[in-house]
């Protein structure tokens, strides 16, 4: 059987750019046990109140919503189980140092397979308060109106 070529998208955390300030960004690998891959096969996940945190030198992603195998036995997973994040030692130190600051965290931005693997997209993100989320929907209604006054005009 010839090995996936590619990036096939599984979930993507659409809210996490409207509720966070996007600094930086990184593309770790997931530990996952075999029922989680198949299910992610089936294009099940939800990223929705997930986060990644240090502990012991190691990144983790928690609260991140993989359901059980539907054809699994009673060797399925649980579906909010913390998964270890794979990184290089360089970067984990990094975002160590970058994560002590306030008001920091790091989100997952999307879910994703490249060539067979499972990858998650993770961001150093800073929170948004509620005028600067205003201020950004106003700015997209306003190249919304440009665009259409546009779209007249030819």
């Amino acid at each position: 059987m010839p090995r996936e070529k590619g990036r096939k998208l599984i979930a993507q955390n659409r809210r996490a750019r409207h509720e966070y300030h996007i600094d930086d960004t990184y593309e770790a690998g997931l530990v996952l046990t075999g029922t989680e891959v198949k299910s992610l096969r089936a294009g099940r996940a939800s990223l929705v109140d997930g986060f990644a945190q240090v502990k012991n030198g190691e990144v983790w992603l928690e609260n991140v919503h993989i359901p059980e195998y539907s054809h699994g036995t009673w060797t399925n997973h649980s579906a909010r189980r913390p998964r270890k994040l794979l990184l290089h030692r360089e970067q984990i130190e990094k975002l160590i140092g970058k994560t002590r600051e306030s008001g920091r965290t790091l989100v997952p931005l999307s879910l994703y397979f490249v060539d067979g693997t499972a990858k998650v997209e993770l961001a150093l993100a800073r929170g948004k308060r509620e005028y600067d989320k205003r201020h950004d929907i106003a700015e997209r209604e306003a190249a919304r109106d440009v665009e259409r006054a546009l779209r007249r005009r030819r």
